[in-house]
């Protein structure tokens, strides 16, 4: 095999490649990246069994088509520590690459590209494009509200859900839940759900670019796949059944708060400072047009926030923890958002007050 490419051309893909792999590889060759030579095109693999991340770029020069692997980290460490705009040399001699760049030379050790492991051949239910800007905008709305290492290990990911002409990404991990619907398809979609793990909805993020340019989603029976400009990700799914999360949607609320986004962000955030560490508890208390936050810890210090908001019901007092409403004040862009209570003890529900396309409900807590 034998290789001739910029710094800035190989380094995104590596980087992103790279991303893919474990941080404890199970076996050796987990911890390698595939490089393979064929045709003029290098493709770069990544993969922890689970999640796989192929990287493609086409060679300018001439180049000798082969296949090995090498350690990623070094790999990707040698290319971050060579000067901007340095080209980079790549053969291999026996079981060994040699990477040439300027007068720095590299000696890398390499497994078999035969061991390799690679996500098997598998046929897709569903496929359709979709922009990146709005396949990332419905993934940045709920990410935070998933579950990291949740026993209900279906909570440890993102349910995406098609319907129609939309997709609909939902996360929750018990206490909150996040939702986001997007008109995104010209023709309809039949009714399809798959629960993309958490890794694998943080890589896919990374992959994608805050613009126009499509991407191709396939849904199988035990994977998806996305392919876009010069890459395809592909990760296993979640083999369980999410929860019914419609169901947990607040349908009899009386009471609404409606208060300027930025406000009420900072607001929060001061009252957060002295809660209580662990807790992470903070006291509402509404009133005609005045909401009260108040937040004590255990060593008896207070912080209280007074605000004009619009608010027309009856008097009532409500606990959430301040972490949660916080990720949802932080997620949303919008101007003005509106909260819709209806007691104590039932959950709230946060949107943007002039488009409902996502929803949050954040359970109550007792303080």
């Amino acid at each position: 095999m034998q290789l001739e490419i910029s710094r800035e051309a190989l380094l995104r893909p590596l980087q992103l490649v790279s991303g893919a792999l474990g941080g404890r590889p199970t076996l050796p060759i987990l911890g390698n990246v595939l490089l393979d030579v064929s045709n003029g095109l290098l493709s770069l693999t990544g993969t922890d069994l689970e999640v796989e991340m192929i990287g493609q770029v086409y060679l300018n020069s001439d180049s000798q088509d082969g296949r090995t692997t090498v350690p990623a980290r070094k790999l990707l460490d040698i290319c971050r520590g060579l000067p901007e705009g340095a080209e980079i040399r790549f053969n291999t001699e026996g079981e060994r690459l040699i990477i040439r760049s300027g007068r720095s030379r590299f000696n890398l050790s390499t497994l078999p590209a035969t061991e390799y492991p690679n996500i098997e051949d598998w046929e897709s239910v569903l496929e359709f494009d979709i922009s990146q800007l709005e396949l990332k905008k419905l993934i940045d709305a709920t990410q935070f509200s998933m579950a990291s290492q949740d026993v209900r290990y279906y909570l440890n990911g993102m349910l995406f859900e098609s319907e129609g002409h939309g997709l609909r990404t939902v996360a929750t991990d018990g206490h909150r839940l996040a939702t986001c619907r997007r008109e995104v398809v010209a023709e309809s979609l039949p009714d399809h759900q798959v629960i993309l793990p958490r890794k694998g909805v943080l890589e896919l993020v990374r992959l994608l670019e805050a613009d126009d340019k499509p991407v191709r989603l396939q849904i199988g029976r035990s994977n998806l796949r996305a392919a876009l400009d010069g890459f395809i990700f592909t990760s296993k799914l979640v083999d369980g059944r999410f929860p019914d999360w419609r169901r947990v949607i607040p349908r009899n609320s009386d009471k609404a708060l409606i208060a300027g986004r930025e406000d009420l962000r900072q607001a929060f955030a001061r009252a957060a400072i002295l809660s209580n560490e662990k807790f992470r508890g903070v006291r509402l208390n509404l009133q005609e047009n005045l909401l009260r936050i108040t937040a004590n810890n255990p060593e008896q210090e207070e912080a209280e926030e007074l605000l004009d908001v619009q608010y027309a019901a009856g008097e009532m007092e409500i606990g959430f923890n301040v972490s949660y409403v916080l990720d949802v004040l932080n997620t949303l862009k919008c101007d003005q958002i509106r909260i819709s209570l209806s007691d104590s003890i039932s959950s709230a529900i946060i949107e943007d007050f002039e488009h409902q396309d996502a929803q949050y409900v954040v359970m109550p807590m007792r303080i």
